[in-house]
């Protein structure tokens, strides 16, 4: 969808955990596409992004939080894997409804924004 077409001004959450740690939609998304792949890299390839980089997200995710939200699965036959501990699914679910209230209270004030835009574009 491009820009022009998107249905007007939305919020995007950003939950700042201290000075340095903090959680918005990208890693979010990051964790989703590790549930959904089973992997570090795909999620990362997924999001267009280097391994390294998927990874350096998840360690600080497990810093920040003081708990691992990935558990990293040793290679066999078919190499390793990632999967989402109960902490990394609960953060992914607890980060949804988060967005999901805070888009439900702003709702009104979204769309008298969007209303105030089309008015100057015309």
């Amino acid at each position: 969808m491009s820009k022009s077409a998107s249905p007007g001004p939305a919020l995007s959450i950003r939950i700042d955990l201290d000075p340095d740690g903090r959680i918005g939609p990208g890693k979010i998304q990051l964790l989703e596409n590790i549930q959904a792949t089973g992997s570090i890299s795909a999620a990362g390839r997924a999001m267009e992004m280097s391994y390294k980089r998927a990874w350096d997200l998840v360690d600080e995710l497990n810093r920040i939080c003081g708990q691992a939200a990935v558990d990293r699965q040793t290679g066999g036959k078919n190499g390793g894997g990632a999967i989402l501990t109960p902490f990394g699914e609960s953060l992914v679910s607890r980060y949804r409804a988060i967005e999901q209230a805070a888009a439900a209270a702003a709702r009104q004030q979204l769309l008298a924004l969007k209303k105030d835009i089309g008015k100057k574009a015309r």
